[in-house]
């Protein structure tokens, strides 16, 4: 059988490798000049390829029961194994991360382009697919240069709009939307959240380990808990990644993010740590009270935000005080704003209704011998690798062209 992949990124690699794999004639058509830009960028130039935690609790969508014939065909085990097969390296950080052992993610994306030419799939780069006629596997994909490439199976992995410096683009979503295809409202997420300056301005470039909760018209809406980095207009780092799907889709309730900066200690520990230093050094100044707990600038900023003045010895706090600065430290409140946009997000939130594909086989239920794959569906996950376990494991099961 004839096929056509349209986007080289993580899944539509994937999809092509697989079909190929089975005996197929496969075209790659990618839109820019060479295959897996995008997938270079990912981890901060490292490439999180996996997690072996990779469940169903960390994925998001209209129907996340839709991802477990995927997920169960290629699971991150079986994911590692097939990378293993085509020489990739690789090893297991903290929270279930996997990355190549080359800490670079050109290994992932060149592993992946040698093997697609030892199976010999025909790559068009630098031309965009524009349109899919056909239909009942005799399909003709025309690109913007005026080629026109047949096929009886046509496998649509396009991506969302995340990244769009890197190539996060509508392509995929207006293909589909012209078959007959329907999508959910689209939204950044795995993004930088924004909010009040004040405060984040200040610190900004440093980084805590703390829990975050966001609270949306006084409820709360999320958590989540790793590292923070302070940024000039916000809060950015897995830990705010994990939160800025819920503030992009909370609509026009007023939200705050409640930072517990000692998270691994309860009120009453902190307490007792602060009345301590005040016991050990009556003559240090108060804007140091949690200097050897939290970075230098972060803690001044605490007791500023705890109304405390700085200058005055920790002798002369008073108990009241003392709990001020424990309070602050465990619950500093930031008003949000919102969320950067799609040029900074790592992932799209939404996407084509996944109601409209059979989960067994990723095929169109519309228009047969179409198939989706990767984040151009419904399908999102947190931080850490999720996304691009999705990406492989819908690539793969897509490019079974529905076998």
């Amino acid at each position: 059988m004839r096929a056509i992949v349209i986007g080289a990124g993580a899944s539509g690699m994937m999809a092509a490798l697989t079909a190929a794999g089975r005996g197929h004639s496969v075209t790659l058509i990618e839109r820019q000049s060479r295959a897996g830009r995008k997938l270079m960028a990912t981890g901060n130039g490292r490439c999180n390829l996996t997690n072996i935690n990779a469940s169903p609790e960390h994925y998001h969508g209209a129907d996340v029961g839709f991802m477990r014939t995927a997920t169960e065909k290629l699971p991150p085990a079986a994911a590692l194994e097939l990378f293993a097969s085509i020489g990739l390296l690789t090893v297991t950080e903290s929270g279930g991360r996997v990355y190549p052992l080359s800490n670079s993610a050109n290994s992932v994306v060149d592993v992946l382009r040698y093997a697609l030419e030892a199976a010999g799939v025909g790559l068009i780069s630098g031309d965009r697919a524009v349109e899919i006629r056909g239909s009942d596997g005799d399909f003709q994909v025309v690109t913007e240069s005026g080629r026109r490439v047949g096929a009886e199976a046509v496998v649509v992995a396009c991506g969302g709009l995340a990244g769009e410096k890197l190539g996060g683009v509508r392509d995929g979503y207006e293909l589909l939307a012209s078959l007959g295809h329907s999508r959910t409202a689209l939204r950044p997420s795995l993004v930088q959240i924004t909010t009040a300056p004040e405060y984040p301005r200040a610190l900004k470039g440093i980084k805590a380990d703390c829990s975050l909760t966001l609270l949306a018209g006084g409820e709360i809406r999320a958590r989540a808990s790793g590292e923070l980095l302070f940024t000039e207009t916000g809060v950015s780092g897995p830990a705010a990644f994990d939160l800025s799907r819920a503030v992009s889709t909370a609509g026009d309730a007023p939200m705050e993010l409640e930072l517990d900066l000692l998270r691994e200690y309860a009120m009453p520990q902190v307490l007792s740590h602060l009345s301590a230093r005040r016991e050990a050094a009556p003559g240090l100044p108060c804007s140091e009270i949690l200097t050897g707990a939290l970075h230098n600038r972060l803690g001044r900023m605490v007791v500023k935000y705890a109304a405390l003045d700085g200058a005055k010895p920790l002798s002369s706090l008073s108990d009241a005080e003392l709990a001020r600065a424990a309070a602050a430290a465990k619950c500093l409140v930031l008003p949000v704003r919102g969320t950067e946009g799609f040029a900074n997000a790592q992932v799209t939130s939404g996407g084509i209704r996944t109601s409209e594909f059979d989960p067994a086989t990723l095929e169109s239920r519309l228009v047969p011998g179409v198939f989706a794959c990767g984040e151009v569906l419904d399908i999102d996950g947190d931080c850490g690798g999720y996304n691009l376990q999705w990406a492989w494991a819908s690539g793969a099961l897509a490019g079974r062209l529905g076998e």
